[in-house]
């Protein structure tokens, strides 16, 4: 297997994380509120995000980057303030993932990344906007 270029290798290491801040901040805002939704369902939605993306840096034999967020995570004075943070963070996401798209060719890497930009625009980011739209209830 060809060596990921330090491109790819950086976009990588952006995309964890983002995916390590999201997961670190729903959980904070679960131990905050409680196991409100949408939080409980995309919190292991984002778990799983780390963990495709660590099987890449596995795959490519790169030590993936620490996970900066744990413990670190922001917080929120209301349920409604986390929501209304989470479109945000979920926008961003998206826009992550539109540019490291265009840092590689290789189908694996390119497969995941889709994947994961699909879930953020198609699911996370809908159940977030309800979530702001009703007030954080």
């Amino acid at each position: 297997m060809t060596p990921l270029s330090d491109p790819e290798i950086q976009a990588l290491s952006d995309a964890l994380d983002d995916e390590y801040k999201s997961c670190a901040t729903y959980a904070q805002v679960i131990a905050d509120f409680g196991p409100e939704r949408p939080f409980v369902n995309i919190v292991e939605a984002e778990a799983r995000h780390v963990s495709a993306l660590l099987a890449l840096f596995t795959a490519y034999g790169i030590t993936p980057p620490r996970d900066r967020w744990r413990g670190h995570a922001p917080r929120f004075a209301s349920l409604h303030a986390a929501c209304v943070a989470a479109v945000q963070g979920e926008t961003l996401n998206v826009a992550i993932y539109d540019r490291v798209l265009t840092s590689t060719t290789r189908p694996d890497i390119l497969s995941v990344y889709s994947a994961l930009r699909e879930a953020s625009l198609e699911r996370h980011l809908p159940a977030f906007r309800r979530c702001a739209e009703r007030g954080g209830r």
